[in-house]
Protein backbone atom coordinates (compact mmCIF):
# COMPACT_ATOMS: atom_id res chain seq x y z
CA UNK A 1 0.00 0.00 0.00
CA UNK A 2 1.10 3.15 -1.02
CA UNK A 3 1.76 6.27 1.62
CA UNK A 4 -1.21 8.66 -0.51
CA UNK A 5 -3.71 5.45 0.08
CA UNK A 6 -3.26 6.09 4.08
CA UNK A 7 -2.53 9.43 4.40
CA UNK A 8 -4.83 12.68 5.50
CA UNK A 9 -5.13 15.17 2.80
CA UNK A 10 -7.39 18.04 5.00
CA UNK A 11 -3.92 19.33 6.68
CA UNK A 12 -4.39 21.94 9.29
CA UNK A 13 -1.38 24.22 8.49
CA UNK A 14 0.03 27.51 10.07
CA UNK A 15 3.01 30.11 8.63
CA UNK A 16 5.93 30.61 10.13
CA UNK A 17 4.52 34.06 11.38
CA UNK A 18 1.35 32.22 13.51
CA UNK A 19 1.76 32.67 17.15
CA UNK A 20 2.66 29.55 19.14
CA UNK A 21 -0.76 30.74 20.67
CA UNK A 22 -2.78 30.54 17.66
CA UNK A 23 -0.79 27.05 17.17
CA UNK A 24 -2.04 25.81 20.72
CA UNK A 25 -5.63 26.93 20.23
CA UNK A 26 -5.47 24.77 16.61
CA UNK A 27 -3.72 21.79 18.50
CA UNK A 28 -6.64 21.96 20.64
CA UNK A 29 -9.68 22.48 18.11
CA UNK A 30 -8.80 19.85 15.34
CA UNK A 31 -7.36 17.42 18.20
CA UNK A 32 -4.09 16.92 16.79
CA UNK A 33 -0.65 16.88 17.71
CA UNK A 34 1.51 18.12 14.53
CA UNK A 35 1.30 21.25 12.88
CA UNK A 36 3.23 21.51 9.27
CA UNK A 37 4.57 25.34 8.86
CA UNK A 38 4.72 25.96 5.16
CA UNK A 39 4.99 28.80 2.82
CA UNK A 40 2.22 31.21 0.75
CA UNK A 41 2.95 28.61 -2.11
CA UNK A 42 2.20 25.57 0.13
CA UNK A 43 6.22 25.11 0.30
CA UNK A 44 6.75 22.88 3.66
CA UNK A 45 9.24 24.61 5.65
CA UNK A 46 9.12 22.83 9.33
CA UNK A 47 6.35 21.12 11.95
CA UNK A 48 5.22 22.10 15.13
CA UNK A 49 4.41 19.65 17.81
CA UNK A 50 2.53 19.74 21.25
CA UNK A 51 5.62 18.48 22.41
CA UNK A 52 7.76 21.31 21.02
CA UNK A 53 5.61 23.30 22.47
CA UNK A 54 5.60 21.69 26.16
CA UNK A 55 9.47 21.69 25.55
CA UNK A 56 9.96 25.11 24.74
CA UNK A 57 7.60 26.78 27.22
CA UNK A 58 9.32 28.47 30.02
CA UNK A 59 8.75 26.38 33.11
CA UNK A 60 6.75 27.86 36.53
CA UNK A 61 10.45 27.31 38.25
CA UNK A 62 11.54 30.05 36.06
CA UNK A 63 9.77 32.89 37.23
CA UNK A 64 11.71 36.07 35.46
CA UNK A 65 10.46 34.27 32.24
CA UNK A 66 6.84 35.38 30.62
CA UNK A 67 4.83 32.98 29.61
CA UNK A 68 2.69 35.62 28.04
CA UNK A 69 5.48 36.78 25.70
CA UNK A 70 6.70 33.17 25.11
CA UNK A 71 2.98 32.23 23.91
CA UNK A 72 2.90 35.78 21.36
CA UNK A 73 6.13 34.35 19.87
CA UNK A 74 6.19 33.39 16.35
CA UNK A 75 6.20 29.18 15.40
CA UNK A 76 9.27 29.62 13.25
CA UNK A 77 11.14 30.10 16.79
CA UNK A 78 10.00 25.99 17.99
CA UNK A 79 9.16 24.74 14.99
CA UNK A 80 11.13 21.30 13.51
CA UNK A 81 13.39 21.87 10.64
CA UNK A 82 14.31 20.45 8.39
CA UNK A 83 11.34 18.04 8.76
CA UNK A 84 11.39 14.31 7.87
CA UNK A 85 8.81 13.77 5.02
CA UNK A 86 7.48 10.78 2.95
CA UNK A 87 6.70 11.34 -1.22
CA UNK A 88 2.62 9.87 -1.32
CA UNK A 89 4.27 7.24 -3.56
CA UNK A 90 6.79 5.44 -0.91
CA UNK A 91 5.07 2.00 0.74
CA UNK A 92 3.70 2.62 3.80
CA UNK A 93 6.20 0.08 5.48
CA UNK A 94 8.79 2.46 4.32
CA UNK A 95 7.11 5.51 6.12
CA UNK A 96 6.56 3.37 9.39
CA UNK A 97 10.02 2.27 9.87
CA UNK A 98 10.88 6.33 9.77
CA UNK A 99 8.32 7.19 12.35
CA UNK A 100 9.91 4.18 14.16
CA UNK A 101 13.76 4.63 13.62
CA UNK A 102 13.76 8.42 14.72
CA UNK A 103 10.70 8.29 17.33
CA UNK A 104 8.38 10.90 15.63
CA UNK A 105 4.51 10.75 15.25
CA UNK A 106 4.06 12.40 12.08
CA UNK A 107 5.69 12.42 8.34
CA UNK A 108 4.12 15.36 6.42
CA UNK A 109 3.88 13.91 2.86
CA UNK A 110 5.33 16.29 0.03
CA UNK A 111 5.93 16.22 -3.63
CA UNK A 112 8.81 16.35 -5.23
CA UNK A 113 8.94 19.91 -5.09
CA UNK A 114 8.57 20.67 -1.47
CA UNK A 115 5.07 21.28 -1.69
CA UNK A 116 2.27 19.66 0.75
CA UNK A 117 0.22 17.00 -0.02
CA UNK A 118 -0.99 15.07 3.18
CA UNK A 119 0.20 14.05 6.37
CA UNK A 120 0.50 10.37 7.74
CA UNK A 121 0.47 10.14 11.71
CA UNK A 122 1.16 7.11 13.87
CA UNK A 123 -2.58 6.50 13.77
CA UNK A 124 -3.07 6.28 10.10
CA UNK A 125 -0.17 3.43 9.89
CA UNK A 126 -1.80 1.70 13.13
CA UNK A 127 -5.29 1.40 11.46
CA UNK A 128 -3.34 0.51 7.65
CA UNK A 129 -2.21 -2.17 9.77
CA UNK A 130 -5.03 -3.42 11.13
CA UNK A 131 -6.79 -3.36 7.38
CA UNK A 132 -3.45 -5.18 6.19
CA UNK A 133 -3.86 -7.82 8.61
CA UNK A 134 -7.84 -8.11 8.13
CA UNK A 135 -8.00 -8.07 11.91
CA UNK A 136 -10.68 -6.50 12.01
CA UNK A 137 -12.74 -9.18 9.88
CA UNK A 138 -14.22 -12.33 11.54
CA UNK A 139 -11.96 -14.75 10.74
CA UNK A 140 -9.24 -16.94 12.28
CA UNK A 141 -5.42 -16.81 13.06
CA UNK A 142 -3.18 -19.97 12.37
CA UNK A 143 0.50 -19.81 13.51
CA UNK A 144 2.72 -22.21 11.60
CA UNK A 145 6.45 -23.42 12.36
CA UNK A 146 8.00 -24.26 9.42
CA UNK A 147 11.73 -24.67 8.33
CA UNK A 148 13.31 -21.64 7.17
CA UNK A 149 14.07 -22.59 3.14
CA UNK A 150 11.89 -21.95 0.18
CA UNK A 151 8.80 -23.70 -0.64
CA UNK A 152 7.29 -24.01 2.75
CA UNK A 153 4.48 -21.12 2.07
CA UNK A 154 3.47 -22.57 -0.59
CA UNK A 155 2.99 -25.83 0.93
CA UNK A 156 0.63 -24.45 3.65
CA UNK A 157 -1.29 -22.60 0.81
CA UNK A 158 -2.04 -25.48 -0.86
CA UNK A 159 -3.18 -27.31 2.21
CA UNK A 160 -5.49 -23.86 2.76
CA UNK A 161 -6.80 -24.70 -0.92
CA UNK A 162 -7.61 -28.02 -0.40
CA UNK A 163 -10.42 -26.63 2.61
CA UNK A 164 -11.38 -24.10 0.25
CA UNK A 165 -10.47 -21.54 2.54
CA UNK A 166 -9.88 -17.84 1.68
CA UNK A 167 -6.45 -15.83 2.99
CA UNK A 168 -7.21 -12.41 4.30
CA UNK A 169 -3.39 -11.89 5.46
CA UNK A 170 -0.56 -13.50 5.73
CA UNK A 171 2.54 -12.92 7.65
CA UNK A 172 6.11 -13.98 8.33
CA UNK A 173 7.94 -13.98 11.83
CA UNK A 174 11.34 -14.98 12.47
CA UNK A 175 11.85 -17.19 15.45
CA UNK A 176 14.64 -17.88 18.31
CA UNK A 177 16.14 -20.48 15.92
CA UNK A 178 17.30 -19.48 12.75
CA UNK A 179 16.45 -22.33 11.29
CA UNK A 180 12.50 -22.17 11.72
CA UNK A 181 10.41 -19.22 11.03
CA UNK A 182 6.83 -18.79 11.84
CA UNK A 183 3.75 -18.22 8.91
CA UNK A 184 1.02 -16.39 10.19
CA UNK A 185 -2.45 -16.74 8.23
CA UNK A 186 -5.86 -15.09 8.94
CA UNK A 187 -8.56 -17.22 7.63
CA UNK A 188 -12.13 -16.07 6.70
CA UNK A 189 -13.48 -19.42 8.83
CA UNK A 190 -14.37 -19.78 12.69
CA UNK A 191 -13.97 -23.04 12.96
CA UNK A 192 -9.55 -23.83 11.76
CA UNK A 193 -9.84 -27.63 13.78
CA UNK A 194 -9.64 -29.49 10.47
CA UNK A 195 -7.14 -27.08 8.56
CA UNK A 196 -4.74 -27.64 11.89
CA UNK A 197 -5.31 -31.45 11.57
CA UNK A 198 -4.21 -31.36 7.83
CA UNK A 199 -0.92 -28.90 8.74
CA UNK A 200 0.12 -31.21 11.58
CA UNK A 201 -0.41 -35.10 9.41
CA UNK A 202 2.06 -33.34 7.10
CA UNK A 203 4.74 -32.70 9.66
CA UNK A 204 4.11 -29.14 10.87
CA UNK A 205 4.24 -27.48 14.15
CA UNK A 206 1.09 -25.04 14.51
CA UNK A 207 2.01 -22.57 17.38
CA UNK A 208 -1.16 -20.96 17.65
CA UNK A 209 -4.17 -21.84 18.34
CA UNK A 210 -2.67 -24.03 20.81
CA UNK A 211 -5.80 -26.32 20.91
CA UNK A 212 -5.36 -29.54 23.05
CA UNK A 213 -5.05 -32.81 21.00
CA UNK A 214 -8.28 -34.09 21.07
CA UNK A 215 -9.89 -31.18 19.43
CA UNK A 216 -7.91 -31.38 15.90
CA UNK A 217 -7.55 -34.89 15.75
CA UNK A 218 -9.81 -36.98 14.14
Amino acid sequence: MLVEEAMKTDVITVNKETTIQEAIELLEKHKIRHIPVVEQDHTLIGIVSDRDIRDARPSIFHKHLDDDQFLQEPVSKIMKSPVHTAHPFDFIDEAAVILYEKDIGSLPVVTDDDKLEGILTETDVLHTLIKLTGAHQPSSRIEVVVPNISGQLANIANILKEHDVNVTSVLVYPTKDTKNKTLTFRVQTMDPRQIISEIKKKGYEVSWPALPRWSYDE
